[in-house]
Order: C-alpha cells, then sequence, then structure tokens
C-alpha cells in the first residue's frame, strides 16, 4: 500500500515513529493514503511503536529505505510498460479478444504475443495443442483425478495466460461461470473444471480472432 510504503521511508523503524511529531504523522498518513487514515490512526500508531520491544538498527533502518525506492522505481517501470501495452493493444493490434469480460491488456497481450498470427492454426484445437493443453496421451479419455495433467510441451506463458484469463472469465461472464459450475457439479475437481472452461474459452478467442467479430455472451 502506497501509505505503507510512505510511513517506511520517512520512518523506517519503530524508534521513528514512537518519537515522531503528531502532527507530521497524521499529515504523512492522511495524504498518502487519501484521507482514509486520520489522526487517530496515527496515535494508535506512534503508541504500538512506542510499545514495541523491538531493536534500533539503523543499517535495517537504511536497507529499508532503498528497498522500497527500488519498489516504488519498479512499479513505475511496470506502469510505464503496461500503458505502452494497451497503446498497442488499442491502436495497432485492435484485437476483439479484449470485449472478452475478464480479460484485461496484459494477458490479453500475453495470448496474442504468445499465438501470434492465428492463420498459422487450421483449428482451436491446434492452439490447444500449441499450448500444452491437450491430456498426456497416458491419461485416460476421463480426467477425474484432481490435476488435469497436461502435456510439458507448448508454450508455459501462453498456458498460464490462458488459464489465469479463464478464472476472471469465469467470474465475469455468466456464460463461461455456468460452464465452470456445470463441470464441477459433474463431480470435477475445480482444476479440471477449470481446464475444461480454458479450452472453450480458447475455442471462442479463435473463432473472433477468424471472424474479426466482438464477443457475444450466451443466453
Amino acid at each position: 500500500m502506497t501509505s505503507v510504503y510512505s510511513l517506511l521511508y520517512e520512518f523506517p523503524g519503530a524508534s521513528y515513529v514512537a518519537s515522531a511529531h503528531l502532527t507530521r504523522l497524521t499529515n504523512l498518513l492522511s495524504k498518502a493514503s487519501k484521507g482514509h487514515y486520520s489522526k487517530d490512526t496515527a496515535v494508535l500508531f506512534r503508541q504500538t511503536a512506542r510499545d514495541s520491544i523491538g531493536s534500533v538498527m539503523p543499517a535495517k533502518s537504511l536497507e529499508l529505505k532503498h528497498t522500497i525506492n527500488l519498489i516504488q522505481e519498479l512499479t513505475s517501470e511496470i506502469d510505464e510498460i503496461e500503458a505502452a501495452i494497451k497503446q498497442i493493444m488499442d491502436e495497432e493490434i485492435k484485437s476483439p479478444i479484449l470485449t472478452i469480460p475478464g480479460i484485461s491488456y496484459r494477458m490479453g497481450a500475453m495470448v496474442i504475443a504468445e499465438i501470434g498470427d492465428f492463420n498459422r492454426f487450421d483449428s482451436a484445437d491446434k492452439i490447444l495443442a500449441y499450448a500444452g493443453m491437450s491430456p498426456s496421451t497416458y491419461q485416460s479419455g476421463q480426467l477425474d483425478n484432481c490435476h488435469s495433467r497436461m502435456e510439458k510441451r507448448g508454450s508455459r506463458y501462453l498456458r498460464y495466460a490462458l488459464y489465469n484469463a479463464t478464472k476472471y472469465v469465469c467470474h465475469w461472464d455468466k456464460s463461461f461461470g455456468a460452464y465452470l459450475e456445470k463441470k464441477r457439479s459433474e463431480g470435477k475437481h475445480y482444476n479440471v473444471a477449470l481446464s475444461h472452461a480454458a479450452k472453450k474459452l480458447v475455442r471462442t478467442i479463435f473463432a473472433m480472432e477468424r471472424s474479426g467479430h466482438p464477443y457475444i455472451a450466451s443466453v
């Protein structure tokens, strides 16, 4: 949280918080939390710090400040990269995949980047095989164990993006959510049910990319 980082950067240790001027501490917390934390919180923090039995370690306090600096720098770089990804997706790629509820720019871009040109694949099943999401040959026809063991071949990044995207799509889209629950009601473990929903999502994405049409939820 921004407020926590601000507090620990300004007061990198219990002894610093314990000796802080209450007005200064209150203003810092209020500004960093956008008014969420008030004077009462500042009083509580300072009193808790005064009751703390933690020892004073200047070296650790300095290390903490540098670590927070690093986190903030990396966060800024991530924000810059994600803004660039959003711009590319909106202005250059213009994929209909983003019309599917639950698929963010990050996951959408990862899926598009890993699959590349959809015309390389004759069917959605070829994409599933490329992602390593086809059941291994030594498995039985029914994936009824606790884990849907998939092939280790294929793009693990695409597999990661598809499974994570499926979780959000099942949460935000009623038809996918109902499909997941249907598989669960059949006695399938959550991971197995999710793998079925992921395959449904791949087939949906394949059809959309081929047609260029936006997502239309099933009634």
